[in-house]
């Protein structure tokens, strides 16, 4: 045994020390690579000189020594500790004999002076690769071959043989929750699901990967199971029941340690553990990888806690906390969140000099911190080494988040507007409305004069141009009947409260076709009492359907390419929709012309994003690579004479662009409060946050997806729902085979993923429920999904329809969903 190695390269008050500490390490005669190691919460067993089973004391008592058992012939490849503490178990394997150690007892007779003595269960079996104790302790699973043996943990008796793989089992884990469950992976790629008290194969999974599968963990707070390969790579399936195993996330570790580190604006713990002068940067890491590490295998799966002492002074988005998980390769430890799959933290052997240990063979961990440190035991891989080390959770945590803070967070964002209007912001309005209706006054002195003796019919005055356009016809036959319909059904109607904690709308209502040739639903949007719904088409049309889907729809007409984006206002009497024809039209509810329209002169692409901003008082779109900011005055006079002319007015305030982007893809914004921020993605990938008190962006973050968002979702609410202030700062981003993610904009962190959905060549529309609850998402499976806030994977599945799903809504007032398809249909679901 050698001496402890303590480093010390200390920065900005943490050490390495303080990170990672080498506790012990030890030489064996023979190597030690490819074995199962065990921790369990005070103890660590390793084989040494191959037949000799040593378990070490992880307490600070320098008079404890290992304990040292002998029972072996041949060389030890396979440890596991029990899952009770009294008595505490030991397991441990070798091609002769499968022994069953009292560690109580052989402590005992430690100290009387006796040889210690474990229980003979297995004998024979073959070269065993992983042992594992069942919930209770009475059973243990041997992997010998290609072979799961079931045995009974105080006799030497074989319970059950399941037999099935087709190459040397790696790992099998036990299902706590489901009775007589065993789950098991294999060199031959594929897992398989057992129940091991009657031999009966109940699933069996197809080839997953290219390379062995090699470790196994049960994830029961989320009810999955998670393998990792000898490729850095890992699958998470759900074993919830009715998902039928399917793969819930596939995880490219090395692909999420570059990302990682891309993040991360300074290397902080990097320097502070280097002992060369030089900055470790990622073209480094990439180069060494090419360089030396041509396999990256995940050696170990095991629950990682989080400290207690991190993260209490941030905020929660929820009141369920994050879920770490340890990932052991052979290069370093990896901390990683199950709620969002990505890295929060990563250790690399070769980064602390004084480690005994650079690449590691196999590796342990134990499943909780003592003191917020976590002990691993590592065996070397080109070494005859064994080495026990504390890692410092807590520590290394924030030491890499400090790296991992963007811009713009220490000034507090909100999407709640917390302080008042500064006089220079965008957003102060200088009596605009005055300034918009003066705005047509005449240049000449001479004032218009009626012509006739009649008051009520004006005339065109004298300095009036000669009226060289005829009159447009009238086509507000059928929007006077729906409009009036609904303000009748709205004053019948008793506002109440979105109901709460009840289950979200899953059952088929209706269904209805809303043209005559299959089109696109491009966007739909319910107005904020929930009364009307807006439908933008590919074929150039809007229409406006009761909530309900019952009746004919009010037909807007005027657009010469697809709708892009629809919008209510927050009074509910106005709808502003974009096209593709580089035009912008703001409608009224009771009426079917436009009372403002701005053209093509304006705008030089397409206009992708459109909508009313700061409780009605602005127009925010989005064109190329800027988003304007609109002031506009809608003139709702009627002339008789004059009604082919509209005296709506439409003045821009301030254009922002988005820095680095051809174009924005995506931009949302609260109307129905008053806030200061707005959101923008990019074709770069990125999300970009505006603050327009300010009048300029305040944070940006980069690679939001590996893709290109086509929708920004934010959370909203609505008037007939009530929401923690703090909830309103959640909003969700989707891309095209990149699923959904849920941030929160006073972190600028993802905080969940969700997967499931199938979303890989159509832009699938997502959409949140006014209570924040739900999450509902189209798909390309002619299904709808609905995920929960604090799960990854969804909860509901909506079948029933005929195409793609590429849109969704909530409606506000009442808990009731549609979904649009890609043959122009839409479905009604209730709860």
């Amino acid at each position: 045994m050698e001496n402890p190695v303590d480093l010390c390269f200390t920065e900005d008050g943490y050490n390495s020390s303080s990170i990672v500490l080498e506790k012990q390490v030890f030489r064996s005669k023979v190597p030690e690579s490819h074995v199962q190691l065990a921790c369990s919460l005070h103890y660590c067993a390793f084989p040494l000189n191959g037949n000799e089973l040593c378990i070490w004391n992880t307490s600070d008592d320098p008079n404890h020594q290992p304990l040292h058992l002998i029972g072996h012939h041949h060389s030890i490849t396979a440890l596991a500790f029990g899952t009770k503490v009294d008595p505490l178990l030991i397991c441990s394997a070798s091609r002769d004999y499968v022994i069953v150690w009292n560690l109580d007892e052989c402590t005992k007779k430690v100290l009387q002076g006796l040889m210690p003595q474990g229980i003979v269960i297995g004998t024979l079996l073959g070269m065993v690769l992983y042992v594992r104790f069942s919930p209770d302790d009475q059973t243990v699973a041997v992997c010998a071959g290609n072979r799961i043996y079931m045995l009974n943990a105080k006799d030497e008796a074989i319970l059950a043989e399941l037999e099935g793989h087709l190459a040397p089992v790696t790992a099998a884990e036990f299902c706590t929750w489901e009775k007589n469950i065993l789950i098991s992976i294999s060199e031959d790629r594929s897992f398989k699901v057992w129940d091991y008290c009657t031999g009966l194969l109940i699933y069996q999974s197809a080839v997953i990967t290219a390379f062995p599968l090699l470790s196994l963990f049960i994830d029961e707070a989320n009810k999955q199971i998670i393998t990792g390969c000898a490729d850095g790579q890992l699958w998470i399936f759900s074993l919830i029941t009715g998902h039928q195993y399917r793969c819930v996330v596939h995880i490219n570790v090395k692909k999420e340690r570059k990302k990682f580190y891309n993040k991360t604006t300074k290397f902080e713990h990097l320097d502070q553990v280097q002992d060369i002068s030089q900055t470790y940067t990622p073209g480094d890491i990439e180069e060494e990888e090419d360089m030396v590490e041509t396999t990256f295998p995940i050696l170990r799966i095991e629950r990682c806690d989080k400290p207690a002492n991190f993260g209490d002074e941030e905020p929660s988005f929820s009141d369920v906390s994050a879920q770490y998980l340890w990932i052991g390769s052979s290069t370093g430890l990896f901390i990683i969140n199950t709620a969002n799959f990505e890295l929060e933290a990563a250790l690399h052997y070769k980064d602390f000099s004084g480690l005994s240990i650079q690449i590691a063979g196999s590796c342990a961990l134990m499943r909780k911190a003592v003191n917020g440190k976590v002990f691993c035991l590592l065996t070397s891989m080109l070494e005859n080494k064994i080495a026990l080390m504390e890692v410092n959770v807590a520590a290394l945590l924030r030491c890499q988040q400090n790296g991992l803070l963007l811009s713009g967070r220490e000034e507090g964002l909100s999407v709640v507007a917390r302080c008042p209007l500064l006089p220079t912001s965008p957003l102060y309005l200088k009596k605009e409305k005055a300034k918009l209706v003066n705005k047509k006054g005449t240049k000449s002195e001479i004032k218009d004069q009626p012509l006739v003796f009649h008051n009520k019919i004006k005339s065109s005055g004298y300095t009036s141009a000669p009226h060289m356009i005829m009159f447009s016809p009238n086509t507000k036959v059928k929007q006077n009947r729906l409009t009036s319909e609904c303000k009748r059904s709205c004053r019948r109607r008793k506002k109440e409260d979105y109901p709460l904690g009840k289950s979200p709308p899953i059952e088929s209502e209706r269904q209805i076709t809303i043209t005559d040739k299959p089109t696109a639903v491009c966007c739909i949007q319910y107005s904020g009492n929930g009364e009307l719904l807006a439908c933008g088409l590919a074929d150039k049309t809007l229409l406006a359907f009761k909530s309900n889907l019952v009746g004919e729809p009010t037909v807007y007409s005027g657009h010469d390419g697809a709708i892009t984006s629809v919008g209510w206002s927050h009074d509910n009497n106005w709808l502003v929709s974009s096209s593709e024809d580089r035009t912008l039209r703001v409608w009224s509810v009771s009426s079917a012309e436009p009372a403002l329209c701005l053209g093509k002169e304006i705008f030089h692409k397409s206009i992708r994003s459109a909508q009313f901003y700061y409780i009605d008082t602005f127009i925010l779109l989005s064109c190329g690579a800027e988003f304007y900011l609109l002031r506009y005055y809608l003139d709702t006079s009627k002339d008789e004479i004059k009604r082919y002319r509209t005296k709506s007015i439409c003045k821009s305030i301030q254009k922002f662009p988005m820095a680095s982007t051809v174009e924005i893809t995506s931009l949302s914004a609260v109307n129905e409060f008053y806030s200061y921020i707005v959101l923008a993605a990019g074709s770069n990938r990125a999300l970009e946050i505006f603050d327009l008190n300010v009048g300029c962006s305040a944070a940006v973050i980069r690679d939001a997806h590996s893709r290109s968002v086509h929708q920004i979702c934010q959370n909203k609410g609505s008037s007939f729902s009530c929401q923690q202030h703090e909830a309103y700062n959640l909003f969700l981003t989707t891309a095209i085979g990149d699923g959904i993610k849920l941030w929160d904009l006073r972190t600028l962190r993802c905080e969940r993923r969700f997967e499931g959905h199938n979303c890989r060549c159509h832009p699938c529309g997502i959409s949140v429920s006014p209570c924040g609850q739900f999450i509902a998402c189209g798909s390309e499976d002619k299904c709808a999904y609905i995920y929960e806030k604090h799960s990854s994977t969804y909860s509901y599945k909506l079948t029933g329809h005929t195409e793609s799903v590429i849109n969704v809504a909530f409606s506000p007032s009442s808990p009731q969903l549609i979904t649009a398809t890609l043959d122009g249909k839409l479905q009604l679901f209730l709860p």
